[in-house]
């Protein structure tokens, strides 16, 4: 493990602030398009509903792309501030942040996929019992996937990688690092209970396991937008004492 302090030119500072910006493009999109699903993919007559409100289809889908550039763009970001501290973490943070970028644009994709099966299924008088519904079904059952299970997982091994550094070496305030830490714990509990069919997608059990870790990345990107990475006396402590505090407080 390599340890060092902030470089002296203010690079650390900057990248904190483009983090801290990045949380909220990965996070606020999702909390702002939640209307438009109703209307549209979780409508009870949703083909019909897709091809009627195809505008609301095209912003959900380009709020699900600018969510996957801004998911792969914090583990990228992060990674030279990390890698001071923990290179291991910093590559593992980066590379599980980057696949979950990527599943999103691929959730992106399946939305535009969805689109189009709507509109030719209206063109073709919305016939009840055809290969529109069962094309609907694998679609819909590819994209609650990869939302509920792959996203999230992806997600939370990444942010535990960083909050991990961030707890060793007090990067942000230890209840900041703390309150990470738990969130994401119950983050990774509820897709794992989700991916063995334990409760359903976006159920309220999954929603309220996922709860604390929402206002807590929030709170996260203000601070860094605000106070930017604060390496203390505890970068200077070797890998071993590091890691001691880290379990003995566990």
């Amino acid at each position: 493990m390599k340890t060092t302090k902030e470089s002296p030119n203010g690079t650390d500072r900057k990248t904190a602030a483009v983090v801290g910006v990045l949380f909220i493009l990965g996070t606020v999109p999702a909390l702002l398009v939640l209307p438009l699903y109703g209307n549209t993919v979780n409508a009870p007559d949703h083909l019909t509903a897709i091809a009627a409100n195809e505008g609301q289809m095209i912003i959900l889908t380009a709020m699900k792309f600018l969510m996957g550039v801004a998911c792969a763009g914090i583990g990228l970001a992060l990674y030279p501030i990390l890698k001071k501290y923990n290179e291991g973490l910093a590559f593992g943070a980066a590379g599980f942040r980057v696949i979950e970028g990527t599943v999103d644009i691929v959730g992106a994709l399946l939305l535009v996929a969805l689109l189009v099966l709507s509109q030719e299924f209206v063109k073709a008088g919305a016939p009840q019992s055809s290969y529109f519904q069962t094309a609907d079904v694998l679609i819909n059952a590819g994209t609650a996937w990869l939302q509920h299970v792959a996203v999230l997982l992806t997600f939370s091994i990444g942010a535990l990688m960083y909050y991990i550094v961030f707890y060793q070496f007090r990067l942000v305030p230890r209840w900041l690092s703390v309150w990470g830490l738990v969130g994401i714990t119950l983050t990774i509990i509820s897709a794992l209970l989700v991916m063995f069919q334990l409760v359903p997608p976006f159920g309220t059990i999954q929603i309220l396991l996922n709860l604390p870790i929402l206002p807590q990345e929030m709170v996260l990107a203000v601070w860094l937008i605000a106070k930017g990475i604060r390496p203390t006396a505890v970068a200077a402590l070797p890998a071993k004492t590091a890691t001691n505090e880290l379990l003995g407080a566990a």
